[in-house]
Formats: structure tokens, sequence, C-alpha cells
């Protein structure tokens, strides 16, 4: 049964990551998510169902449009691929339970919000709302009290506010983000998700610097690395913070 529950998690999630793609590419563009059909971005051609199977269709059409040809950028396969393992891992951390499908709604925002800011260095307000929502509803749930979760409301967007308005370094998208997410994960999961963002985020520009993709000077927006840790925190945190502490 577990099997069974397994596998649905992650299908569901490949076909969540199929529409997240979707809103990937038309949020920033203003358009409508729940409108018109899926088409190829460089003929126009409306994709048939069988053309939009996730994962699979990208792989037996070879990463191309089956009308034009023209290469399809490999962004849809990954989003549908990380959807469906996150959703998996979700449910073997949190089981048949209400943080399961909480937290489906979390990762996806974050895999949404993270590539959005990747592309268009832009963290739409809607991704921090729906968030805070899922936020009030875990403090409720998550049995881990509801101080906790209130602490985590401002323990990270407080100082990254304090940054934006004294130094400009950090955009009002993070700092929103950042309260969401900490009301949903708690602050020790919140800050620990800062931490393994700016740990990433570190790592990918000292190789970006390193092979002369970016100069000292260069944006890199931080958003994907605060989604990839606020994705971390919210599967793994609290078995992060506990192997840790069992270090001294």
């Amino acid at each position: 049964m577990d099997l069974f529950f397994a596998a649905a998690a992650f299908i569901l999630g490949t076909v969540i990551g199929s529409y997240l793609n979707v809103c990937i590419y038309r949020i920033p563009l203003g358009i409508s998510t729940a409108e018109g059909r899926s088409h190829c971005t460089d003929c126009g051609n409306t994709i048939a169902w069988y053309d939009l199977v996730p994962i699979l269709s990208y792989i037996l059409l070879r990463g191309k449009c089956r009308a034009c040809k023209a290469k399809i950028s490999p962004r849809y396969m990954t989003v549908e691929l990380l959807t469906g393992v996150c959703f998996l891992l979700a449910f073997i951390v949190f089981g048949l339970s209400l943080r399961t499908p909480l937290t489906f709604v979390v990762l996806a925002c974050l895999i949404t919000a993270g590539f959005i800011d990747a592309e268009h260095k832009l963290l739409p307000d809607r991704f921090a709302v729906i968030i805070f929502a899922m936020g009030i509803i875990n403090v409720f749930v998550s049995g881990e009290g509801y101080l906790s979760h209130i602490i985590g409301l401002f323990a990270v967007s407080v100082p990254f506010f304090l940054i934006a308005l004294l130094t400009g370094g950090m955009g009002g998208g993070d700092v929103k983000l950042m309260a969401a997410a900490g009301l949903f994960l708690g602050w020790k999961n919140a800050v620990l998700a800062v931490i393994i963002g700016s740990v990433v985020g570190a790592a990918v520009a000292v190789v970006l610097l390193a092979k002369k993709k970016a100069g000292r000077k260069s944006e890199i927006p931080f958003g994907p690395f605060l989604a990839l840790g606020c994705g971390a925190a919210a599967l793994f945190g609290s078995r992060i913070i506990e192997w840790y502490l069992n270090l001294f």
C-alpha cells in the first residue's frame, strides 16, 4: 500500500510539475495560467495531449517540437522530474498525514518561484501568499507549538527587510518569501533554510566566477537558493538539526 501511495505521489508531482511549467512561462508575461492550450513558443503550434505526458513526452520527442523541430528547453522535464521527486520525498517523510498535502503546495510554490526568479529576477507575491496560508494551517497541525511559527514569521524576514532597507542588497520578494516560509517552517527551520541557501548560493557564485560566466558585480538572484533551502528544510529540517546537535 505504501508503495502504491509513493508511486501516486511521484506521478502526481510530475503532473503538477507540468502545470508549474505553464506558470513559470506565463506568469512573468502576465498571461492567464488557466486559459488557452499549451503551444510551441517558436512556431505557435498547439501541443497535442499525447505530447504533454510528463517526462515521457520530452524523451520520446527527443526534446524537440513535433511540428517545427525547435529545441524544447530541458527546464520542462527538469521541473516535472524535480516536482515528482519532491512529492515522493514529502510522502516518505510525512506519510498519510495533513502535513503531506500542505508540503506539496509549499514545494510547488517554491519550485515555481525559484525558476521564475532564476529566469526573470522576479518573485511574484502570489507564491508568498499561498505559502503564508499553508503556514497558518501548519501552525495547528505541525505539533511544534504556535510560538515557533510566529517567531519564524519574523526571524529571517526582519533581518532581510533591514538589509533591503539599508543596503538594497535584498529584494522585497525575498523578504516576503521568507516571512511566509518562516511561518510555515518555524524559526529553527527558517534559519536553516537561509544557511542552506546561502552556502549553495555562495558555491554557485564561486563556480560562475571561476568559469568567468559572472563578474564580481553581476546580480545573481537569491530566490532560487532560498527556495532550495526552504524546500530542504521543509523535508529534512528536523533531521538535519538533530544530526547537527548530536555532533556536540
